[in-house]
């Protein structure tokens, strides 16, 4: 067959979407091919100890402040146990901003956690870090960090988003995106940072979406890793090469606890990022995003993993073991997928005052998705194709809204054409409007088979089966 036909049937058999996603990511998946080596020697005893010796207190809650962790931490940074603690910068509420030091050795690398708000993991497996590398000395690992690495620290960078358990500071600004502009406080403090510390390696330290699949498969992501780009091209230089590395180091650590459930972020290049942008400026920079395991509502199982994938990848640092890693344990892990919405009733009938009964499907998403808290309606209709991470079979039941919660107004109000300037707030059981209703046998809603109030109740999590 002539190369200009097959050209032209291969192009033709590419779907729009297979066309945009090698657009924008030059080095798409390869075919898995690199096999995993087993984790580090050193790894179950430090799993083994981790529960007892390790893992720090006070922290059980994943939505704590910055003062409450700093409260935790305190006590563990102790001048006489390597660490120097310094205020170098304050949010825009005039929350103190600190550098946290530890170690002696030439390897410079800055470590950087809850530059959103809500993204709490990685703060408390740093209060985890500072207990192991304080209390424990005489470790192997330890020593090795000690004589071999200086480790920066600025944790909770965004305390002001912390105190709301929110994404932005409060400006409304992703610090993340204020790499290159440098508007708020919080950005410069880290920018600061960074030019004072000129580190080689670096870690940006994240959660994400707790809906995202592993690739095309309907398993959820626990962990996803991302080499950040430094150009458009998604070019791969010494510094890229590290950070590849050490994100293999890291892979082979957690396979045996979480295969199928790791992922790594697609390569879109990102000027304002500041991952993108400290790969750019010569910093080996490693993404880690603590994604959810079902199950687990605060985080505690995945923090335990995420602290011991990070032990692993900051000793491969100082030994500098990393080196001559295969890249295909980076490269051939799926991409970060679907994002799974949160939980899809099924079958039901909604039985609105002053609406029709009308059989449809409620697609409800959750603040926290993990303890199913604070949830809104996000679909509404037939959703029978929907995929998401939880179903609940309303055949036979009426969807009815509970009564006198804010932002649900009659349809009088809402269609009220007078010089209220303020947008109309969703009606009961519209997208947008808050998730308070019920499952019941009758339209009225008194013979009450199952409640979501804004949060599943725990004790409750879906109506009992017939």
């Amino acid at each position: 067959m002539r190369p200009a036909l097959v050209l032209c049937l291969l192009l033709t058999m590419m779907t729009p979407t297979t066309i945009a996603r090698n657009a924008s990511n030059p080095h798409p998946p390869a075919t898995a091919s690199t096999q995993v080596p087993p984790p580090p020697a050193w790894l179950p005893a430090l799993d083994a100890r981790y529960d007892t010796e390790l893992r720090a207190t006070g922290l059980d809650d994943r939505t704590f402040t910055a003062e409450h962790w700093w409260t935790v931490t305190a006590p563990l940074l102790e001048r006489k146990r390597g660490f120097h603690v310094e205020e170098i910068g304050r949010s825009v509420e005039n929350r103190p901003l600190r550098h946290v030091r530890w170690g002696e050795g030439k390897a410079q690398v800055l470590l950087w956690s809850q530059m959103h708000g809500d993204e709490s993991t990685a703060s408390m497996v740093l209060a985890d870090l500072f207990r192991f590398l304080g209390e424990h000395p005489d470790d192997p690992q330890v020593k090795a960090l000690r004589t071999s690495t200086t480790l920066h620290f600025l944790p909770i960078l965004n305390p002001d988003g912390a105190a709301r358990f929110q994404r932005r500071n409060v400006q409304g600004i992703d610090i993340n995106r204020d790499a290159r502009m440098l508007a708020t406080p919080e950005a410069r403090t880290l920018k600061a940072l960074y030019d004072r510390v000129k580190p080689k390696y670096g870690f940006n330290l994240h959660d994400q979406r707790v809906g995202y699949r592993a690739g095309d498969s309907d398993r959820g992501t626990a962990i996803a890793l991302l080499s950040p780009p430094y150009n458009h091209a998604a070019d791969v230089n010494d510094v890229r090469t590290r950070a590849i590395e050490v994100a293999g180091v890291i892979r082979t650590a957690l396979e045996p606890y979480l295969a199928g459930h790791i992922a790594r972020w697609d390569e879109t290049f990102d000027p304002r990022a500041f991952g993108d942008l400290t790969t750019q400026w010569g910093t080996s920079t490693v993404l880690i995003e603590a994604g959810g395991i079902e199950g687990d509502v605060q985080k505690q199982r995945l923090r335990k993993l995420y602290f011991l994938g990070l032990v692993a990848a900051l000793d491969s640092i100082a030994t500098g073991s990393h080196a001559g890693v295969p890249h295909g344990l980076y490269r051939e892990l799926p991409e970060n997928g679907d994002v799974w919405p949160d939980l899809l009733v099924r079958g039901g009938t909604l039985s609105v005052q002053g609406r029709p009964p009308t059989k449809a499907d409620l697609l409800v998403n959750f603040r926290n998705p993990l303890a199913e808290t604070d949830g809104a309606i996000a679909g509404v209709g037939d959703l029978g194709n929907m995929k998401a991470r939880r179903r609940i079979d309303a055949q036979g039941l009426f969807i009815v809204p509970l009564p006198g919660h804010a932002g649900e107004r009659t349809l009088i109000e809402a269609n009220d054409d007078g010089d209220n300037d303020e947008p109309p707030s969703p009606l009961p059981l519209t997208p947008g409007a808050s998730a308070h209703f019920v499952l019941s046998r009758d339209p009225q809603g008194r013979d009450v088979v199952w409640t979501l109030d804004g949060s599943v109740d725990p004790a409750t999590p879906s109506p009992p089966k017939p």
